[in-house]
């Protein structure tokens, strides 16, 4: 399986070039990158209502905020798809956006106008994408949360099935004959004890507890780790008989017979498995439609990112060109932001300098951000690096 591509959304003014003219800049850009490291495409952000800077401020934290989050609910749904799909291979074909895959969609993205129309407040948007994050959250999760339980029910019924005499329901193995039933005053005990304390039960069972039926031990059945008896005692001393058994490490098990017993386990193993089927393809279903919708919306939670910040770093009237950097390992990355840092040093201001022989050198950037937050990553171009797992 090809490893994920890694990607950077950025956006520079298109000062960057003496023509101010959007393409140039792009080619600008690409060649700063350089074909080594990735290929840059033109990526198209619509001109979004500007409210205050105040309130430019505060969106871009909010949008921050949001964007984790929206990265989370992508993550989850990668996991329940990964969970409920084996086939790793298989998994990558499904998760597809919009119904193409991932590279595809964001080097043909359009701004979806339809659903969130850019004539709105970025207040507005931001509650619309906030909320549809959230009802994807809360969709996977109760699906994901309903095909587990259903799951581990069958997987419990299956073990009844299939597992050791401790554990193993006792309706195909017992003979009613062996039990006592309806009896006033004595009743019969079923123990599964370890091959290796057979020898020691047999010698023992009679005196463990008071007024347990000499020599009323049966063997009932046996497979490689446990054998099964029926143990007949009075009914007085059930309770300490069965308390002095686990003290011995043997297995008391709980069993009535009923009638037709066997049969209804074995439709009820069918209808719980029928129902495993069922919510299966439910939650694949619901788990490809949520990836993708997932990543939509973190797409274009991310392209407000970047035009809230170009705003508020490049300022009015707005004039920018928007990339699209697709590198395939973290070296190309880095290598593509140190080259773009290296050639737009200058749009940092102070943040950025060169020394006596003209090499860059970085800065307080912290001066930049109050207290400091996120200086170490401060770039002097809009950046943002994301990845699909």
């Amino acid at each position: 399986m090809s490893k994920p591509s890694k990607y950077l959304l950025l956006s520079l003014p298109t000062s960057i070039v003496p023509s101010h003219h959007r393409d140039e800049a792009l080619e600008a850009v690409s060649a700063t990158v350089s074909p080594d490291n990735g290929s840059a495409t033109s990526f198209p952000i619509p001109e979004f209502k500007i409210g205050t800077l105040d309130a430019l401020v505060q969106q871009a934290d909010e949008l921050s905020k949001l964007e984790a989050s929206c990265q989370s609910v992508v993550a989850k749904v990668s996991d329940a798809l990964k969970n409920i799909v084996e086939d790793e291979t298989q998994i990558e074909q499904m998760k597809v956006v919009n119904d193409k895959p991932v590279d595809q969609y964001l080097r043909t993205f359009q701004w979806d106008k339809v659903k969130y129309r850019a004539d709105k407040s970025l207040a507005e948007l931001i509650d619309m994408l906030q909320k549809e994050a959230s009802s994807i959250d809360n969709d996977i999760r109760f699906k994901y949360s309903q095909y587990n339980q259903v799951k581990n029910t069958l997987s419990t019924l299956q073990r009844k099935q299939t597992g050791n005499l401790s554990t193993k329901s006792l309706a195909s193995v017992v003979d009613p004959k062996s039990i006592i039933q309806d009896s006033e005053y004595i009743e019969t005990h079923l123990v599964a004890v370890p091959v290796q304390l057979v020898k020691d039960f047999l010698k023992t069972y009679e005196t463990v507890a008071p007024m347990v039926v000499p020599r009323s031990a049966q063997l009932v059945a046996s497979d490689s780790e446990f054998t099964l008896y029926a143990v007949t005692a009075f009914k007085k001393h059930s309770t300490e008989f069965v308390h002095k058994c686990r003290e011995q490490k043997w297995i008391p098990r709980d069993f009535k017979y009923v009638e037709g017993g066997k049969e209804e386990e074995r439709k009820e193993v069918e209808r719980v498995g029928g129902d495993e089927r069922k919510v299966w393809g439910e939650t694949l279903r619901l788990a490809c439609t949520a990836w993708s919708e997932a990543v939509m919306v973190w797409i274009h939670i991310l392209v407000l990112r970047v035009f809230v910040e170009t705003v508020l770093r490049y300022g009015l009237p707005l004039d920018f060109v928007c990339a699209l950097v697709r590198t395939q390992t973290t070296k190309q990355v880095d290598r593509a932001k140190q080259n773009l840092e290296n050639k737009y040093s200058y749009l940092a201001g102070n943040a950025f300098g060169r020394d006596k022989k003209g090499r860059m050198q970085r800065d307080d950037p912290g001066e930049m951000h109050p207290g400091g937050e996120g200086s170490a990553d401060y770039t002097p171009y809009v950046f943002y690096e994301f990845e699909f797992n």
